[in-house]
């Protein structure tokens, strides 16, 4: 059965793959990204019912907007997943810009925290629906240079767990980790040993059927997509 999907920061990466998967399998997107030309050519290239919106998920008052249109317009998703995210230069904890350090936090947690504070009352209504928040290996390890990331992403892991205890009966909070792709993200951290994970078309072809069979059974359980 077609579902409706909703997806933070489809312009590019993993976001831009799992919307390609989904509308190829007849379910529709409902996504958004910061760039208002990605957001054109996602809408032109796909078209209704899929629906692509240029908003910063750091931004609670445009979160509130696109979420308050999505849920009059369509209902509320049967799958939302919370992809955006960022990361900084790779550098030692104590060389991290402050500037830079508090822009991660705000995309990588507030932002998720924002979308789910404006969607989830409406899932919560139905009773239903499965909240995927992408965490990360480093969500639940570490490696020296990304102090910034990790912390974001082992905050995911315990807010996702924590929402897993509140939701109710029939719904699912999930952190996910996708696993070593070699995306435009990786090849900042990697270089060109990028290269050498993961392509990501062979990811999108485990992570889409994966992703649609998650269910309320997995609430509050830390998956990976399968390799």
């Amino acid at each position: 059965m077609a579902k409706i999907i909703v997806i933070t920061g489809t312009g590019r990466g993993l976001g831009r793959a799992m919307t390609e998967g989904f509308i190829q399998g007849g379910h529709t997107v409902l996504g958004c990204t910061r760039s208002d030309a990605v957001v054109e050519k996602l809408n032109q290239q796909f078209g209704p019912p899929n629906d692509f919106t240029a908003l910063d998920v750091a931004d609670d008052a445009q979160v509130k907007n696109w979420a308050t249109r999505l849920l009059a317009e369509y209902g509320p998703p049967d799958l939302l997943i919370n992809n955006a995210g960022i990361l900084n230069e790779l550098a030692p904890l104590w060389e991290i810009p402050s500037e830079d350090f508090s822009h991660l936090i705000d995309v990588n947690i507030k932002g998720v925290a924002n979308v789910l504070r404006h969607f989830l009352p409406g899932m919560i209504a139905k009773k239903r629906g499965i909240v995927v928040n992408l965490s990360s290996g480093w969500g639940r390890s570490t490696s020296p240079q990304v102090s910034s990331y990790c912390a974001s992403k082992w905050a995911i892991e315990g807010m996702t767990r924590s929402l897993a205890q509140e939701l109710p009966q029939g719904m699912a909070a999930i952190p996910l980790n996708p696993g070593i792709i070699h995306t435009d993200m990786l090849e900042m951290c990697y270089g060109e040993d990028a290269a050498s994970y993961t392509a990501i078309e062979d990811w999108k072809a485990n992570a889409i059927p994966f992703l649609l069979q998650l269910g309320p059974s997995d609430n509050g359980m830390p998956l990976t997509v399968p390799a």
